[in-house]
Formats: structure tokens, C-alpha cells, sequence
């Protein structure tokens, strides 16, 4: 076995682990052991030499201070009680008179120390009445000793005191005994407990190298692997996810085969084109739309680059790589001098570790929309150069004024009154195709900002009052409540009143009514109305009454100067704005026509 590679496994792991923490148990436990019996041995140890030396001084009480005759008598008694019936083992007991002179010692061998003074600072602190005195040392001999001295009493005076040093060696001897016996435990329960850690280890390793080997079997494709259920526990719910992830894999790569065939019938079958490329821009998929519109074989495509595929230019290419390039316009002639026109929208695919792996562009047949927008451009081209000819009829009666029509009488204020009505009409007319053309082309930049919705109705309501007051129509201004500003473009929307009651002014007869209202709806939109009760619209003409230049009456519009563009712009300014213009009308009942407005900004929207 490579020791290297087996310490590196779960199994040593679990081991090593295992019998580090009984080890460090083991030794926190015996700290606090060790540490608690020596606590307790040596405070049983300095407690029974206190309570020894504190039965001696009272003993020694009664023979301390005798003068005369019975001194000497007095002496041997102190003699008696400190060799024999107070002897301590290993221990040195010393009786003191009141001046700290040793009277009598225990120890044979310090029988030289009788009649010196013992100059401790145990004695010194005991003579002068203090009876906690306890020291620690260590003597010359190297023995570490327990020194403890109490003060000897006689009818309140101090006569003397009671030296014990006594010697540790036995204590300490058992306190190394005890930790023998507690190393050796160490030791037997870390053998156990290796063992017992390798049969842990075998038990809980065992179904994961199982497992680990059936799931390397799953890797390479073999998905009907299943692992033996021996319990409940954690192995056993690995067990059994395990063998839920298999069967729930089978089902997703059943999946997978039937969605790839549900792509690709899509892909095969759409109406729209899909390339798809890799990170080089190698093309990698082509369906058959795509094939068809760029007439290429799906067979044929090979290593082929989109690039050439598309004819995209280097500088299209630089920014197709680059991931920033949206979409193109790709022209291609066919019969008849007709264009064959597709939009190519790009679309990066992108991988968080690696960037852009790949792009997928579609393709759209645009054919007809470009056929339609070109329409609307030739149709605004036209009417302008439609200008030109009441643009020479002007010229020619301008002439005919500066030729000496302008002195004839009947023929000079004639002309003069054609030119400026036609001119005033073209002007008309070429102002409303030039806003027309901004906001279809989105240069009419809205300028929005909070505007008071009354003094704007009340505004406009002013501006027509005079000509109301000429034709007797009566006007009203209604708003609900809870109405009071709107985020819009005011001078926009001003032209979008101007037409509308311009309008109903046009078509109520005299002694009508023009009706105005401001209401809030429940999505939160503002709903402005103009409503008149003129000759209405047929029904046969609501459907086209917003399209540019359409007229109902065609000749009285025009001989009220109507240029056909209003509604079609309202439409657009409604509509730039975010909100719908609908008309509802009756013929020979009047019409009313609604807008909607946002009353607050919107998101995304500059302030």
C-alpha cells in the first residue's frame, strides 16, 4: 500500500480524526483530573498540618512561660509531645518561645538549631498573632516542603509558636503514580479506539467507494447502475438519491432526444431562417428557411464561414466578433429587377467561464415591409412634388399681377385673394407631411414634463371662444375628480386639441355644442374627449377615418382648408406618448374622439 496515497483517503482521514479527538478528550480530561487531585491532595495535605500544628500550640500552651523549678519539667514535656505523640514523617516540628528561640525541634539532626532564633517570615507573621502562616519551599536537599506556623497563646498573650516543615516527596509520589496510571489509560484507549476508528471507517467508506464506482459507470453511459438499500441512514438516503438521480437522468436524456427532435422539426419548419454558429463563426446548423432564402444547400455548408455565407464586410465582421452587432439588411436581385430583401438579427451566445461561444442569426423575409416603407416614402415624395403644380398656378397668376393685372379693378384683387388662399394651404399642407414625417421617423423628440390637465382644457377651450362665439356653439369643459396632472409633451398635445376641436368646430352646425372631458381610467391612463353633435361620419368611413389624406367630403374639406393630415397627426403624437385615439360616431349625431394620456412618468423615461 502507498502510505502516501492511503493518508490522502477518507478512510485515514476518518481515523486520524476519530483518534485525535478521544486523544484530545482524553488529555482534557486528564488536565482537569490531574490538575483537581493535586488541588485536593495538597489542601487535605497544608489542612491536617494546620489543624496539627493549631492542637500543638494549645498543648503547648500549657508549658510555655514556666519559670523556676518547673521550667526545665515544662521543657521535657514539650520534649515528649513533638518526638513522640506529634511526630509527623518527614517532617520537622519546632516549639518557639515568645522571642522566636527554638526551645525544641523533632529532627535529630537540627538538635544545634535549639536556643537560635528561627528568623522565618512564617515565625516572624505567627509571633505576632497572625495564625493563617503557610509557606512553600524548596531546601537545600531539593525537597519541596510545606511550611506552616501558628502562635502559641497564654491568658491573651503571645508566648511562643509551632513551626512545622513538613516534606511533599509522598504527595508528589502519588500524584506521578496517578499519572502513570492515567498515561497507561491513554494509551490502552487509543488502541482501542484506532481499531474501533478502522472498523468506523470500513463501515462508512465502504458503500462510498461503491458508489463511487457505480457513478464513474454512469459517466461513461451506463445508466441502469442501482445501489443496494442496507438502511435508513445517511448511507442508505445517499443510496436511494443516488438511484433517484439515475432514473431521473434516463428521463431527462428521453427528454433530450425527443426535444432535439422537436427542434429540429421546428427549425425544419419555420418561416423564419436560423444559422447557428461556433466561436469562430463556423456555421454549425442551418435549417432549411435559411437554405432556401440564401439559396444554398444545407449540404453545402461545410466549414463555411457566416461571414462569407452572409457577405457580411470586414468592418460587419469586426463587430460581429466583437458581440455588439444586432442586425443587417442583406439585398439580393431576383427576376424582373425586383429586390429580394432579409433582415439578419444576431444573437451572441454567451458562457460565464469562456465569453462568447457561438451566435445564432435569424432570418427574416422583409421583403414586403421594405415594399411598404418605400411605399409611404414614395408617397410623401409625391406629394410633395404634387406641390409643384398649385405651386405654378401661383406662379402663373403672380406674373399675371406684375404683366398689369394687379391695376385692373375686378382681375387684381381676384388674383391676389387665389394666390394667398392656395398658399396658405400649401404651407398648411407642407408643414403637417414635414411633422408627419418626424414623428415617423421618430426625430419629433417628446419633451415631456408634469402639466396641469384644467388650465391646459381651460387654455384651449380660450383659443377657440372667439370663432365658437361667431358660429353659436356653446362649449363644455368637464373634469372628474382626481385629475390634475399629465407626464406630456404640452405643445404636442396642444396640436392634438387644436385638430380635434378644429375639427368639430368644422362639421357642428350653428347653435351646437362642443363638449371637452377629462377623466381618470382605472390602469392609471388619463382619457381626454371631444365630443360634438355635428353631421357625425358614416359608418362605411370610421375604419379609414385616421388614414393621411382621407377625406369623407372631399370637396367641402377642402373648401374649409382641411389638408386631410390632422387626425393622422393626432394619431402619431398619441401614440408617441404611449397612449390610444379611438373615434366613435353617428351620422347626423355628432362624433366623439378619445385619447388617452399617461398621468405619471413612466419608467426608462428621462425627467
Amino acid at each position: 500500500m502507498n502510505l502516501p496515497s492511503f493518508f490522502r483517503t477518507l478512510q485515514a482521514k476518518l481515523i486520524i480524526v476519530y483518534v485525535l479527538l478521544i486523544l484530545i478528550a482524553m488529555q482534557l480530561i486528564g488536565v482537569y483530573f490531574v490538575s483537581a487531585m493535586k488541588t485536593s491532595l495538597t489542601s487535605n495535605f497544608t489542612k491536617e498540618l494546620q489543624e496539627r500544628a493549631e492542637l500543638l500550640s494549645v498543648l503547648a500552651a500549657q508549658n510555655l512561660g514556666v519559670t523556676g523549678e518547673a521550667a526545665e519539667e515544662s521543657l521535657e514535656n514539650l520534649r515528649v509531645l513533638v518526638n513522640n505523640l506529634f511526630n509527623i514523617n518527614g517532617a520537622e516540628i519546632q516549639v518557639l518561645d515568645a522571642s522566636g528561640k527554638v526551645l525544641t525541634t523533632s529532627k535529630p539532626s537540627h538538635a544545634d538549631y535549639v536556643g537560635t532564633k528561627n528568623t522565618q517570615t512564617v515565625v516572624n507573621r505567627a509571633l505576632q498573632g497572625i495564625r493563617d502562616n503557610e509557606e512553600y519551599i524548596i531546601d537545600d536537599d531539593n525537597i519541596r516542603k510545606k511550611v506552616v506556623a501558628k502562635p502559641v497563646m497564654s491568658e491573651g498573650k503571645i508566648v511562643g509558636a509551632i513551626y512545622i516543615a513538613a516534606s511533599m516527596n509522598d504527595l508528589y509520589d502519588t500524584m506521578e503514580r496517578i499519572n502513570n496510571i492515567f498515561i497507561s489509560g491513554i494509551l490502552l484507549a487509543l488502541g482501542l479506539t484506532a481499531v474501533l476508528g478502522v472498523i468506523l471507517a470500513h463501515t462508512i467508506t465502504s458503500p462510498i467507494k461503491e458508489l463511487t464506482r457505480r457513478a464513474t459507470a454512469v459517466a461513461e453511459g451506463e445508466f441502469h447502475q442501482k445501489m443496494p438499500v442496507r438502511g435508513n441512514d445517511e448511507i442508505g438516503q445517499l443510496s436511494k438519491a443516488f438511484n433517484y438521480m439515475t432514473s431521473r437522468l434516463r428521463n431527462a436524456l428521453a427528454q433530450n432526444e425527443e426535444e432535439k427532435e422537436k427542434l429540429a422539426s421546428i427549425l425544419t419548419n419555420m418561416s423564419d431562417g436560423v444559422i447557428a454558429t461556433d466561436g469562430t463563426g463556423t456555421v454549425i446548423l442551418m435549417n432549411r428557411r435559411a437554405s432556401e432564402m440564401l439559396k444554398v444547400g444545407e449540404d453545402q455548408v461545410g466549414d463555411m464561414n457566416i461571414a462569407e455565407l452572409l457577405h457580411l464586410t470586414p468592418e460587419e465582421q469586426d463587430i460581429l466578433q466583437q458581440g455588439t452587432m444586432h442586425s443587417t439588411l442583406l439585398e439580393d436581385e431576383v427576376e424582373e429587377g425586383d429586390s429580394f430583401v432579409i433582415r439578419v438579427t444576431f444573437t451572441p451566445i454567451h458562457r460565464r467561464e469562456f465569453g462568447i461561444i457561438g451566435t445564432i442569426a435569424v432570418l427574416q423575409d422583409v421583403t414586403e415591409q421594405e415594399k411598404l416603407e418605400e411605399s409611404r416614402r414614395e408617397f410623401v415624395a409625391n406629394v410633395s412634388h404634387e406641390l409643384r403644380t398649385p405651386l405654378t398656378t401661383i406662379k402663373s397668376y403672380t406674373e399675371a399681377l406684375e404683366d398689369g393685372a394687379l391695376s385692373d379693378p375686378e382681375l387684381g384683387p381676384k388674383f391676389t385673394s387665389v394666390i394667398q388662399i392656395q398658399t396658405e394651404r400649401m404651407i398648411r399642407l407642407v408643414t403637417d407631411l414635414l411633422h408627419l414625417s418626424r414623428l415617423d421617423s421618430k426625430e419629433a423628440m417628446l419633451r415631456k414634463q408634469p402639466t396641469g390637465v384644467m388650465e391646459m382644457l381651460e387654455e384651449v377651450t380660450d383659443r377657440f371662444s372667439f370663432q365658437m362665439q361667431e358660429k353659436g356653439i356653446k362649449p363644455t369643459l368637464f373634469i372628474s375628480s382626481g385629475v390634475s396632472t399629465a407626464w406630456i409633451d404640452r405643445d404636442q398635445i396642444d396640436q392634438v386639441l387644436d385638430n380635434l376641436i378644429s375639427n368639430a368646430m368644422k362639421y357642428t352646425p350653428e347653435g351646437g355644442t362642443i363638449a371637452i372631458e377629462a377623466r381618470s381610467m382605472e390602469d392609471g391612463l388619463l382619457a381626454i374627449s371631444v365630443q360634438d353633435n355635428g353631421i357625425g361620419i358614416p359608418k362605411r368611413d370610421l375604419d379609414r377615418i385616421f388614414e393621411r389624406f382621407y377625406r369623407v367630403d372631399k370637396a367641402r374639406s377642402r373648401n374649409m382648408g382641411g389638408t386631410g393630415l390632422g387626425l393622422s397627426i393626432a394619431r402619431e403624437i398619441v401614440k408617441a406618448h404611449g397612449g390610444t385615439i379611438s373615434l366613435q360616431s353617428e351620422l347626423g349625431k355628432g362624433t366623439k374622439v378619445t385619447f388617452t394620456l399617461p398621468q405619471q412618468r413612466q419608467g426608462g423615461e428621462s425627467p
